[in-house]
Parts: structure tokens; sequence; C-alpha cells
């Protein structure tokens, strides 16, 4: 993990690297390449031409723009590092958070295999010192895990210099806030645990399936519970067949590897709010018997990206020490083909008691999240979420970068809209037709896993909402678009797993803790 540390040195003084700085695009009466607040003292070692330098090599202050150029004799780093973010805003110091941290992931990313930069973007409040911490870090991040094994076949005195991977950069210095502020170290801490957290749910998301399954991501559950006093309990096949858990055992009977439901339990003494998190753990998803077709297959360790994020989220609320409950349920299987795999027209009893025939097991999320929502039901919290790479059909609607909001409650649904947005993770509030329930009509069982392909992100939000208890907000999560990136990275987000949602479960806890939602 990058380390993070709040500088008291000068962008002019500072030995790293690189130093970061920020540029925008100017309108009006001000057009043209504008440098950001935080950059004075790097200008001034230009003779206050940094700005027209940087115009000169084609930079535009475009946001997502990147320019390096060699440092003016004044400065002790080496290189200078120019990122855009988008047009100057109406106040000079009121850059928008997201733009901030967008370009501080920019420069991070641009920064793997240094040892330090100092980012000199700005950084006048608290929030903004925050929004470029979590940019940086989040940006520095990199899965390098299964990448510089050993070459048997090399010569044993070889060296190459492309033997393992290029390493993340390796120390954030953070200019221009106040490293003596209490507010100001509050901020960069959460950040830092945040990410840290965040960091942890892409690398489970990157992890492969034949590494991450049910019980080795309930066993590393376990061992973050001991080191956070978080309450661990995993309910293993014997115990799920007990309990009656028929729609999680229905998913995970045609693999080898048995599924677990796994309880996360963060209490705080002063807490007068509960709430539960539920996150989709696919661990590998084949489609089971309704086989997903080629080119659809390679990514599916990406489908418990939901139980991820809601792992993440519980630690974070116990390292930030937060005064609400949280109570994390991972529902975690892997959905395989074989001769003992549940067949498309079988019927589940889950342990709600409703039956479900399954017309397609391929739907299988819904399954394992219908018992998990009844089991957190069963504790009457104040609000449950849940979290799950549910839908291509949320896909379609919204594309790779936006996550789909349902709820059971309006206002709750607004509530969740609202943070989402606030923490840079886009969102959109989707409804819950009621017409669409006739589709999942079973002659067989009392419900059916599939209804109309046509709204089919709305039908598995609703066929959820049949196993949510009685007067209990609840809203869904549907993170199937942004839950994996397969492009080319941007930002602070790369390729592969991107901890979407966590933010916004960990907002909405703080914001439960603080009586912020009623």
């Amino acid at each position: 993990m990058t380390a993070l540390t709040l500088s008291t040195a000068g962008a002019a003084t500072l030995r790293a690297d690189a130093l970061v700085v920020g540029v925008a695009k100017g309108a009006g009466s001000k057009s043209g390449l504008v440098l950001a607040p935080g950059a004075e003292a790097v200008d001034k070692a230009f003779d206050g031409k940094l700005a027209a330098v940087l115009a000169t090599l084609g930079a535009t202050g475009a946001e997502g723009e990147l320019t390096k150029l060699p440092a003016a004799s004044g400065l002790k780093a080496p290189v200078v590092v120019a990122v855009g973010l988008g047009p100057v805003p109406d106040k000079e110091d009121a850059y928008d958070a997201e733009a901030l941290r967008r370009a501080a992931g920019t420069a991070a990313r641009a920064l793997h295999g240094s040892k330090k930069a100092g980012f000199a973007l700005p950084a006048a409040s608290v929030e903004d010192a925050a929004a470029v911490a979590e940019g940086a870090l989040l940006g520095a991040y990199a899965f390098t895990a299964y990448q510089g094994g050993e070459n048997k076949l090399a010569p044993k005195d070889a060296k190459s210099k492309d033997s393992g991977p290029k390493l993340p950069l390796a120390e954030v210095a953070l200019l221009g806030a106040k490293p003596r502020d209490k507010a100001y170290k509050a901020a960069v801490e959460r950040s830092l645990a945040l990410v840290e957290e965040i960091n942890r749910a892409r690398d489970l998301v990157n992890t492969p399936p034949n590494d991450l399954y049910p019980e080795s991501f309930a066993a590393v559950a376990t061992a973050a519970g001991k080191e956070h006093g978080i309450k661990v309990q995993v309910l293993d096949e014997k115990a799920l067949v007990k309990g009656g858990f028929g729609g999680i055992l229905g998913v995970g009977q045609g693999a080898e590897r048995g599924p677990r439901l796994v309880k996360l339990a963060y209490t705080h003494p002063k807490a007068e709010k509960t709430l539960a998190l539920v996150g989709k753990g696919i661990t590998y998803d084949s489609g089971g018997i309704s086989l997903k077709p080629a080119g659809h297959n390679e990514t599916m360790k990406c489908d418990m990206a939901g139980a991820a994020a809601v792992f993440a989220a519980v630690v974070s609320a116990a390292r930030l020490g937060l005064k609400v409950n949280v109570t994390g349920w991972l529902a975690l299987a892997e959905n395989m083909p074989s001769g003992n795999a549940t067949r498309p027209g079988d019927v589940l009893r889950m342990y709600s008691g409703k039956t479900v025939e399954v017309l397609n097991t391929d739907a299988e999320g819904r399954l394992v999240l219908a018992d998990a929502l009844t089991r957190a039901s069963e504790e009457k919290p104040d609000a449950i979420v849940d979290v799950a790479t549910l839908t291509g059909a949320m896909v379609l609607a919204l594309g790779n970068r936006t996550f789909g909001v349902m709820a059971n409650d309006d206002a709750f649904r607004t509530s969740i809209h609202e943070i989402a947005e606030e923490v840079g993770e886009p969102s959109w509030p989707m409804p819950l037709p009621a017409d669409l329930r006739k589709g999942m009509d079973s002659p067989t069982a009392d419900i059916a896993n599939m209804g109309e392909r046509m709204g089919g992100g709305l039908v598995a939000g609703l066929f959820l909402k049949e196993f949510v208890g009685e007067g209990i907000a609840w809203a869904h999560l549907d993170i199937a678009g942004p839950a994996f990136h397969e492009g080319a990275p941007y930002g602070y987000t790369p390729k592969g797993g991107t901890g979407s949602a966590v933010r916004t479960l960990v907002r909405l806890a703080e914001r439960t803790a603080a009586g912020d939602l009623g």
C-alpha cells in the first residue's frame, strides 16, 4: 500500500521524484491554460512562465490530460507533472472534489515505479485535501500478486530489467495542507483507512477463482475480523443444510467447493442505529447448467464484487470507529455445471420458506441474496442495503460506469443516490414497477427466478424485494457495470476490480451514525 504523508515542506524544497500540479481550462476573460492553486512555488521556479511552457507543450487543462516536463533549477524534484482538472470553477478555490480525485489518480498512475511524489494540487480545505489523498492512493493501486515469478529457463546469472512488475508509487506527500491541524490529520487518516479497504476489495475481485472460492473468502473475512475486532460467523454446508438455506445451497451444489454464508458484525457501544449490508459473492459464475456463451466467462471471477464491497465497508466502519452497528452478510458460492447442479425447472425451498422455480440457473445471484436478505431481516436492522453484480440488463440501461439504485422506500433510494454522487460514484435511481411482478408467477412454486426479459434489472430487484422483512427500509445496488473495468485505466480507476460501492456504503454508515438519515 502506498504511504501517505502530510508534508511540512514546500513544493520548492521537497525532495521527491516528481511534483504534481493542477492546471485547468480557462474561459471568457481568463481563457487559456490556468494554473490551479498549489502551483505557485513551482510557477515561481519557472519565472512565472509555467503556464506558457505547458501550453507550448500542448497542455490545455482538460480533465485527464497529463504533461511531464523537466523541473526548473530552483526545484529539488527533477520532474514536474501537470494534470488537467477540467474547466476553471466559478470560484477560484472551489474545484469539484471528484475532479481532484481523478486528477490525483491520473498523476499517481503515471508515476508507477517512483519512490515519492509531492502533490501540490488544491488543498485549501479539509475536503480538498481528503479528495486529493483518496484519488492519489486509489490511482497508485496495482495488482501484482501473480506477476514477477522466477523464470526457471533463464540463466541463473541473468539479470533482466523487466524481470518484475512496475510497482506503484511508494509515497504520496500531500503539499499545501495543514499537517498540524487535527481536522486535516483526521481527514487523511480516514482516506488512508478507506482506500486500504477499497484496494483490498479490488484485490479480492482480481484474485483468480482457483485461489478465491467460498471457503478461502470466508478465511479472509475471519482473519480481518480478528484484526479489527469484528465478530465473524461462518456457516458451512452442514450449517446451511441445517438452517434450510435452499437458495445458497441450490446455487452452490454443482461445485466441488461448497458455499458459505459469512456474517460480520461490527458494533459500537454508543450506536443507536443498525445497518445490514448484504453482498452477492459468486466467486465464479459459469452460468451453471444455463451455461454462459463463449466470451462471457473470462471475467466471471468478478461476480463476488458485491460481497467484496460489503466486506470492505464493514472493516472500514470498524477502523473508523463509527457510532453505528454494521452487519455484513456475504453470500458465497461457485455456480458450476455438474451432474449435481441445479437444473432449469428445479424448485428450491428458500430460507424464508418460499419456494422458487429456477427457470435459468444463470439468474443465481438473486437466489443467494434472497436467503441472506431473509436472514438479515430477522435481526430487525434499521435498514438493509444489498450490493451485487446482478444483471447485464443494468449495464445495457446505464452503461459501464453507473450503478442502479432500487428501493422499497423512495426517500431511502434518494438518500443512497445523493450519497453516491457526493462520494464520486455515479448512480441512478431506478423504479420497481409493480406490473413486472406478474411475469415471475410460477404454476409450480411461489415465484420463479425469471420474469419478463425487458426490464430485467428491475425484475431482479422485484424478486429481491419479496425476501425483505416487513417494515425495513431496503435498497438494492446493481453494480454490474462499474464493478469490473475492462478498458484502459482512467483517473483513479484501474483495469480490473474497482471497489465500486465501498465509498457509498461507508458514507451511508457515517451519515447513519450522525443521525442524518432519520
